[in-house]
């Protein structure tokens, strides 16, 4: 369903599209949904859950929130290069399809962001609103995938971690983040 949906969109893709690219059958299909909006919807959480697996794998063993949160939006942005079905499917698709998704999908970024931070005793949107940030950081990945320039993602991660440590830490903290002195900071 994801590579149908990154192909064709939702709309276009039909189950002949699916069980002809998954190599079952459609008996095999209707035993696993019920229809194309319930795998839709298996593959969108199966998305979600790859990323909220990279984030957190990223991100655990780190001192700061800020570090934290720099080291998973590098690997979220390596992730999205390797796999830029995933945003097609989250950022463009689960638009279309049922707006509430969306909802979904920022639900585990936005608020474990601001849980990470809390933890270490800084309130939520101190300098500017998380969900803001988050608004923007979608915008510019899903800019380079729709135009083919997934290669250039993890050349985002300097505006992506500014974006995502601005609204706890300040400008300040952002930019130390998003530009490390050292290796880190070539890549």
């Amino acid at each position: 369903m994801v590579a149908c949906c990154a192909e064709t969109t939702y709309a276009g893709t039909t189950i002949a599209d699916v069980v002809s690219r998954a190599a079952v059958s459609r008996t095999t299909f209707y035993k696993l949904f019920n229809d194309k909006r319930d795998c839709f919807d298996a593959a969108v959480t199966q998305c979600i859950d790859k990323i909220a697996t990279t984030l957190a794998t990223a991100a655990a063993g780190h001192d700061s929130p800020a570090e934290a949160t720099r080291h998973g939006a590098r690997a979220l942005l390596e992730l999205l290069a390797a796999e830029p079905e995933l945003v097609l499917i989250l950022g463009g698709d689960v638009v279309g399809v049922d707006p509430q998704l969306v909802d979904r999908y920022s639900t585990f970024t936005v608020p474990a962001l601001e849980a990470m931070w809390e933890e270490a005793g800084v309130p939520p949107g101190r300098h500017l609103s998380p969900g803001l940030a988050f608004g923007r950081a979608q915008l510019l990945v899903f800019r380079e995938v729709a135009a083919g320039r997934t290669e250039r993602l993890p050349a985002l991660a300097p505006d992506i971690v500014y974006l995502a440590i601005a609204p706890f830490a300040g400008h300040e903290e952002a930019l130390r983040q998003a530009w490390p002195a050292g290796a880190e900071a070539a890549g």
